[in-house]
């Protein structure tokens, strides 16, 4: 409605006669700002007071007590203003109604406000409390404050107003609500409406349409497609469709032009936007034909020709019709909670809702970059690249060749008018339907080519997106916070070092340790891990051995056309396969697609594919041999103490024994340095059993494993077997070796074969000084060439299409994981007989299984059991095991979760960790100080952040929502806490 408004008055019980006002209902748009316009006394106050909430109510009284503690002090009104226009734009940019509480007789005054509401793409409404000067001068006496006021300010204002009247709506504002005297004042009642572009209310579900331009054939084809069922006219015309199970269609406009039918789309569009079946907004072209209609003078180009013909063959009333039909189209439309945008040429976050001529146009037409292509067309400006909103904005205007989606948006026209498509998208569903042109019928002026703003080109992060303190919002912990510091750390990290953050849809959390033990000769003992999953009212763990290697995420796809379409990867790799920092894990790209695909064609065997609905899926995962990662570590580190000890020891031993043979009393001191010596030697064994050779070859100049000169490798013990007492509910796993646990399978392969070539980055010979054992798993099937050495050992799906996986139990994980391993024997055996080859005896290809065994935490004899085979594992050299729930999410009676898993890591490992005469009872002593409060809730806030990125994966957010909490992630690997943890 625009113009002064002159709603009449409405009695109640007794008519204007008996000398009673009606009531007055003043309409109010939802969002607008709303202006009160009346002299001092008038009761602005008390009216807002009455039907607005105290915090949409923005008083120049107020702020000017903000700004001199004097709400009368007239010589701070400048300031003052400029606090209230202040909040006035940031409550209209947040999209609150807010209401100004001024005199605002003054048009400077109004200016200003209105100028606001444009800026802002709101409404502005005035309301006028013309109210009498005797009325005003009693209400201001009875105001300690203003009792003093004199007369002729009041009678200024009454004359301000009257001229202000007749000027109101041309000064822009878009309803004036007039109330004349005290009574009308009073019996007024606010009331609030819907816009016309907002239907949050509606929840779908949804089939969103793309462009059709004339095309009512495919159209037609496309609504059966969707399930929609046809209802025709006497002449067989379609005049309706509706979808049985109660779907609503929504048109993204551009019905008309180019096509060869637009009356026949608009006659069923029409049809089902009038029955309730269907959503429309306007195209540009619709906007173009609705002002030839009006008798407009517009150029018959792009389409509009071959359109008007159509429509003359039409009578008049289908012609009157359509023009109705057209002028009601609203702009854009806000559904489904505020969660869906529909439009035709795109709509950035800040418009979402709003209603103006700028709305309006961004919505029809896009912007532009103002510049023109070879073809003479105008460039289109890449919003959706800039988009960070949360509600999905679906349009249309650019033909593409196919439907992308591309931080949250999507454009639904690819060129069906033109030979391509016409495609639709199913909401909530994320789920894309089309069907095929019958033939070109336009034209195009420049061939189809991903230039929409939601093309798959465009540009998915940006540096706000990361910089700086960070809360990021969590459906497990609720709000966490990333330090500017941490942000920065992350940032140097992601930026140079990581891989394409497409292909880095996770990162692991840390991992918190067990408390620490007060066992003699251990910081570490299964019998806490236990206790406090007990104290959590946790049951029921599942104890996992700790492979010895590096962490890594694999993102394994079907084939390399789903890794590139879905996430972008290179061509010619199905995937990625990182570490826990986002780091590529090899440098060559031909050894991750091999990996890669052996995995991909190994959950096809399992017929993991099928099972799980899903053409990808997300692996957390160990790789081995350690040293395959940590060779610079262990050669910097480790290994220098070892070299050095084992230099100087034997000297110093000698001579002390040489010594006390002379008689000289050293004993004490020998036995110390024997001592020293024997931990030494106990540290250099620790690392050396979590080294391996890899990539078929000991050094460049190796030698030949199949060369029966060659020297063999010493034999190793076999793996430790899990115990039988029936008490415990083992879940062993098949007789095959992890790789965390030192010498157990076949001898070393000490070298490749001649003519093996050279070896690619990442995959190189482990330093010879590092001491290697042989690789204990025994002959790598042929087809994995320089993978030669290299084990996997997954132990979750995290996320598979369309839901997270991190919530399904850990025995089911491990179950579907069983699966995969079991089926290499099968897919090495198909590629084997596909080369000529054969099978080494005992080999056990790239996979490796996770050992693991069920504990019932109260019952002593599970425990007792638990921790007999966690003594076994890491006896026989495993570096430990990781003690999870069974059941995955837990939390504890306050809504906290529990840790998500404990790790509890074998004496000798921790050699390693914590140097080599740890063990001595004065340095456990020392070092049982450990303070876990820290890395435990570290480890928690990155488990919640891990979920949230796993389930805005699952969910199909944009990618700076997934991103967003990797980032997290690491960020938070940079807060300062014992790297010995």
């Amino acid at each position: 409605m625009t113009g002064v408004d002159r709603v009449e008055a409405v009695v109640e019980g007794e008519d204007e006669g008996e000398g009673r006002v009606g009531r007055r209902v003043l309409e109010v748009p939802d969002l607008s700002l709303v202006v009160l316009i009346g002299a001092t006394g008038s009761g602005k106050s008390t009216f807002a007071a009455r039907h607005f909430k105290a915090t949409e109510v923005i008083s120049s009284d107020f702020c000017r007590g903000l700004v001199s503690d004097d709400e009368n002090d007239q010589s701070a009104s400048g300031d003052a203003f400029d606090v209230l226009h202040f909040i006035v734009g940031k409550r209209l940019a947040a999209g609150r109604l807010t209401v100004v509480d001024a005199t605002n007789v003054q048009s400077e005054a109004r200016t200003q406000l209105v100028r606001l509401a444009r800026e802002h793409d709101v409404l502005p409404v005035a309301i006028v409390l013309d109210v009498p000067e005797q009325v005003c001068a009693e209400r201001n006496a009875t105001r300690a404050d203003r009792a003093g006021l004199p007369r002729r300010v009041i009678q200024r204002h009454q004359r301000e107003l009257r001229r202000s009247l007749r000027h109101l709506e041309r000064e822009g504002f878009r309803k004036v609500h007039h109330l004349r005297g005290q009574a009308e004042a009073d019996a007024a009642e606010v009331v609030r409406e819907r816009r016309f572009n907002d239907l949050r209310h509606l929840t779908g579900p949804f089939d969103i349409i793309g462009d059709i331009h004339g095309c009512r054939s495919e159209l037609e084809s496309l609504l059966g497609r969707l399930g929609y069922v046809p209802v025709r006219d006497g002449l067989g015309r379609a005049v309706d469709a509706a979808h049985p199970e109660g779907r609503t269609a929504v048109f993204v406009g551009d019905l008309v032009d180019r096509g060869p039918d637009s009356p026949g789309v608009l006659r069923l569009v029409m049809g089902m936007v009038g029955a309730g079946h269907a959503l429309c907004v306007p195209g540009n072209h619709e906007n173009k034909l609705g002002r030839y209609l009006k008798g407009r003078k517009v150029q018959h180009t792009h389409g509009l020709a071959e359109t008007i013909e159509q429509l003359e063959k039409e009578d008049a009333a289908f012609r009157d019709e359509v023009g109705a039909f057209l002028h009601g189209l609203v702009s854009h439309y806000v559904l489904d909670g505020g969660g869906l945008v529909v439009c035709h040429a795109g709509l950035p976050e800040k418009y979402h809702g709003r209603t103006s001529g700028r709305v309006r146009s961004f919505a029809l037409y896009g912007d532009t970059t103002g510049e023109t292509d070879e073809f003479g067309l105008p460039v289109r400006y890449p919003w959706a690249e800039d988009y960070r909103g949360r509600a999905a904005v679906v349009y249309g205007h650019t033909p593409t060749p196919r439907a992308t989606w591309l931080n949250n948006t999507i454009c639904l026209d690819t060129g069906c008018v033109f030979g391509g498509r016409m495609t639709a998208l199913r909401w909530p569903e994320r789920e894309l339907v089309d069907v095929p042109a019958e033939r070109v019928w336009y034209e195009p002026a420049k061939p189809l080519a991903t230039e929409a703003p939601g093309g798959a080109d465009g540009r998915p992060l940006d540096l706000d997106d990361v910089a700086g303190r960070r809360i990021v919002e969590t459906r497990s912990m609720g709000r966490l916070a990333v330090k500017e510091e941490n942000a920065a750390a992350a940032l140097e990290v992601m930026s140079r070092f990581a891989i394409d953050p497409r292909l880095l849809p996770y990162l692991p959390p840390t991992m918190a340790p067990c408390a620490t033990s007060q066992e003699d000769g251990y910081l570490e003992h299964p019998a806490e891990a236990f206790a406090g999953y007990r104290a959590d009212g946790v049951r029921e763990v599942v104890c996992e051995e700790k492979h010895m290697g590096s962490r890594a995420v694999a993102l394994v796809c079907r084939d390399e056309t789903v890794a590139a379409e879905r996430f972008g990867a290179p061509k010619g790799v199905p995937g990625a396969l990182y570490t826990r920092t986002g780091r590529p894990f090899f440098d060559d790209r031909e050894a991750t697609g091999t990996l890669l695909r052996r995995v991909a064609a190994c959950v096809a065997e399992a017929g993991l594919w099928e099972e799980l609905e899903t053409d990808w899926l997300l692996l957390d995962a160990e790789l081995m041999p350690w040293s395959l990662k940590a060779t610079g570590l262990l050669r910097k580190q480790y290994a220098a103490v070892g070299a050095a000890s084992g230099a100087a020891f034997p000297g110093v031993l000698g001579a002390l024994e040489a010594a006390a043979g002379r008689g000289v009393e050293v004993g004490p001191l020998l036995q110390r340095q024997r001592d020293r010596a024997a931990d030494a030697a106990a540290f250099t064994a620790a690392y050396r059993r979590y080294c391996w050779r890899v990539g078929g070859r000991a050094t460049p100049d190796g030698p030949d494993a199949s060369d029966p000169s060659a020297p063999s490798a010493p034999s190793a013990p076999s793996a430790p077997s899990a115990p039988s007492d029936p008490v415990v509910p083992l879940q062993a796993a098949e007789a095959v070796d992890g790789g965390a646990l030192a010498g157990a399978g076949a001898p070393a392969r000490a070298g490749a074969a001649p003519g093996s070539g050279p070896v690619p980055k990442g995959l190189g010979p482990v330093p010879e000084e590092l001491g290697l054992v042989p690789d204990r798993l025994g002959p790598v099937p042929k087809g994995l060439g320089a993978l030669e050495g290299v084990r996997l050992a997954p132990f979750q799906i995290l996320a598979v299409q369309g839901r997270s996986l991190a919530g399904l139990a850990h025995t089911e994980q491990l179950a579907l994981i069983d699966r995969i391993v079991a089926a290499e024997s099968t897919v090495s055996g198909k590629q084997d007989g596909a080369s000529g080859g054969g099978r080494a005896a005992g080999g056990t290809g790239l996979l490796a299984t996770t050992r693991r065994i069920i504990v019932d935490t109260e019952d002593e004899a599970s425990v007792a059991a638990g921790i007999r085979w966690w003594l076994e594992l890491t006896a026989d050299g495993g570096e430990g095991m990781v003690v999870k729930p069974v059941e995955a999410l837990i939390r504890q009676p306050d809504g906290r979760l529990v840790q998500p898993g404990v790790k509890c890591r074998g004496r000798e490992y921790l050699r390693i960790i914590y140097g080599p005469e740890y063990t001595r009872p004065e340095n456990l002593k020392r070092l049982r100080i450990r303070h876990l409060g820290h890395k435990r809730s570290l480890a928690l806030r990155e488990y919640a952040l891990g979920l949230e990125a796993l389930d805005r994966l699952a969910e199909g957010e944009p990618l700076w929502r997934v991103h967003e909490a990797v980032f997290g992630v690491l960020a938070l690997e940079s807060e300062p806490v014992d790297p010995r943890l």
